[in-house]
């Protein structure tokens, strides 16, 4: 029984078709400035991959900001539900899901089945989000996914005087002139992140296991600086793309769907 996930990001659309429990396509791309275009062909990529048809989908869940604008889906489904579902899927000892996206930021508490107990997000500031990231990146003049890979070389990390994007980038600009080394600002910008998070994360009371989902789960350097400001490890995403971890519960929910109509 096939079923499928569309979750439509601010910065990034990703969508899985499934199967019984199996994945048998995903795709992520760069969102486009109309959320239905990014539905469309992030879909259509997915069942090129997955090598099926639109028809042949037993029930669709659309998630993500722009998950009311999707022509196609039978049900739309909050964000913290698809990621929580996704992640346990992919971990299934996690209690507590750190989600960073584009311009937002997720902390969710799960009980032993899964259940979302409590959750809390940040989306009134870029601080915390991978806006922030893709911001300080095109400061120091690097590639988003070169961050991570510079702040782990650091020998002496920067402190930033301050979290705000605004101000982080005067600090960086500073640094940069001051011919800081670009590896000791790179940690310092995942330490200022990661300091963000942290608090977030804190505030639903943090349980093991721990993971992290989203495109700066990708990022090995504020992985790392969170474990530290956590006191604690967060377990690796390793069966599927942390990114797609939305389009995941999404499908999830879709096959659920699916089954009791069926039943």
């Amino acid at each position: 029984m096939k079923a499928a996930g569309c979750d439509v990001g601010s910065l990034t659309s990703k969508a899985v078709i499934m199967d019984d429990g199996r994945i048998l396509g995903s795709v992520i791309m760069k969102s486009r400035a109309r959320p239905w275009e990014s539905a469309d062909e992030v879909m259509n990529r997915a069942l090129e991959k997955a090598n099926c048809t639109m028809e042949e989908l037993s029930f669709i869940v659309g998630t993500g900001y722009g998950r009311d604008k999707i022509p196609f889906v039978n049900e739309a489904v909050s964000e913290i539900a698809c990621h929580g579902k996704g992640a346990k899927w992919l971990v299934p000892s996690v209690r507590t899901v750190i989600d960073i996206g584009g311009q937002d930021c997720k902390a969710i508490r799960l009980d032993e089945q899964g259940n979302m107990i409590k959750f809390i997000t940040n989306d009134k500031c870029a601080s915390g989000t991978g806006r922030f990231l893709e911001v300080m990146a095109k400061v120091l003049g690097v590639g988003l996914d070169e961050l991570g890979r510079l702040s782990e070389r650091s020998g002496n990390p920067v402190t930033l005087a301050s979290a705000c994007t605004v101000w982080a980038q005067a600090d960086i600009i500073q640094h940069l002139n001051d011919m800081v080394s670009l590896e000791d600002i790179s940690a310092g910008i995942s330490n200022a992140m990661a300091a963000r998070v942290s608090v977030l994360a804190k505030s639903v009371g943090v349980e093991g296991d721990v993971c992290m989902t989203g495109g700066v789960a990708k990022n090995s350097g504020v992985v790392k600086a969170l474990e530290k400001y956590l006191g604690m490890r967060i377990k690796r995403v390793r069966r599927e793309d942390p990114q797609i971890a939305g389009a995941i519960g999404a499908a999830l929910f879709a096959m659920e769907k699916a089954k009791e109509g069926a039943a």
